[in-house]
């Protein structure tokens, strides 16, 4: 079910204080006329207010002696008890659906994030962390967002992930907030607020809260990435020169652009450009790339490999397969998923029976 708008509570109160205004003011400009100057405006508006709580203190003078007048006072309280319980349904309801309900799935939210291990934080919710989070959630990630605008994250958990996100509501730059995120059994954190010293306090914390989480960080200024790798990240990206490449790209290779933006927006299976690792003990381990079934097993292009921190690109049938080698794959990301599959296993699968 869609969440309800943070902003539909206000209306929803002010809704049932409209309406009782609205049955005072009418009672006492009723109660006037009928009078004909019998009562003062002050009188009527005390006999409106008297009828619409229901307390019964006292009738207005000479009252049965004015035709209508009662009549139109049962008028008055009947409206206002309809009036007072919608107010106060729409009370309770608030306070339910409201600060109740807010309590119980911020309590459900906090388990689910106790239960997270090796996930990744993104600290800020911003136009940068946004798209991160959209990356994230297409590619089936687990991660848990930080930011100090409760509308945004509920927002970003509306449009793109579902209503589903994870997320802590307060200051990424301090130690008990990225804790309350799981820091220290992240696996990853993405430091993408807006200014570059808040993300050097985060990524400082985050480096000293958890010593092997991959961190990469936002950088702006031209001089803030060596400033970000000193304090602890693995990595910086800057979004002004990625902004930069983009247009010379769309200027010079178009075709290119338009290729992997369509692969970026596929949303029945998701194609992205993939890593794997070859780890000790996979039967991969010693295999080249023609003896081990990418292909046929999982339909994933091998784009280039690493080997010793360098690059293989577009490499051949025999090149050898070695522990910490690192594939490179282009495919769809539930045929990556089947290719860690295949990494993890220690012997070979067996090829089905041939029918006889």
């Amino acid at each position: 079910m869609e969440p309800r708008r943070p902003d539909d509570r206000p209306t929803r109160i002010l809704t049932p204080i409209t309406v009782l205004g609205i049955v005072i003011v009418s009672g006492a400009f009723a109660m006037y006329e009928v009078g004909r100057g019998r009562w003062s405006l002050g009188e009527a508006f005390y006999l409106a207010i008297n009828a619409v709580s229901t307390v019964g203190f006292s009738e207005l003078s000479g009252m049965e002696e004015v035709r209508f007048a009662r009549p139109v006072a049962v008028v008055i309280i009947l409206a206002g008890l309809g009036t007072v319980a919608y107010f106060q349904s729409s009370l309770t309801a608030i306070l339910v659906q409201g600060v109740i309900g807010e309590r119980f799935r911020s309590r459900r939210m906090q388990k689910r994030v106790e239960s997270l291990s090796n996930h990744v934080i993104v600290a800020g919710a911003g136009a940068t962390g946004m798209h991160v989070i959209e990356e994230l959630h297409a590619t089936r990630t687990p991660f848990v967002a930080i930011d100090r605008n409760r509308h945004t994250l509920e927002r970003i958990s509306r449009d793109f992930v579902g209503g589903e996100m994870l997320y802590v509501i307060g200051d990424a730059t301090d130690d008990s907030v990225l804790m309350a995120a799981g820091i220290t059994r992240a696996m990853g954190v993405v430091a993408a607020l807006t200014e570059d010293k808040d993300n050097l306090y985060v990524t400082l914390s985050a480096r000293s809260l958890n010593v092997s989480a991959r961190i990469v960080s936002k950088v702006i200024a031209p001089d803030a990435a060596p400033k970000m790798i000193r304090a602890g990240a693995n990595a910086t990206v800057s979004p002004n020169m990625i902004g930069g490449r983009r247009l010379a790209s769309e200027l010079v290779r178009p075709t290119v652009v338009e290729f992997v933006d369509q692969m970026l927006r596929e949303r029945e299976d998701v194609l992205r450009l993939e890593e794997v690792a070859i780890t000790d003990g996979s039967w991969f381990v010693g295999k080249s790339l023609r003896e081990v079934p990418i292909r046929a097993e999982t339909k994933l292009l091998v784009v280039a490999m690493r080997v010793d921190k360098k690059f293989i690109y577009n490499p051949e049938p025999s090149t050898a397969l070695e522990v910490n080698s690192v594939l490179v794959v282009l495919g769809a990301s539930s045929n990556v998923a089947r290719l860690r599959e295949l990494v993890a296993r220690t012997d070979a699968p067996q090829p089905p029976d041939e029918p006889g």
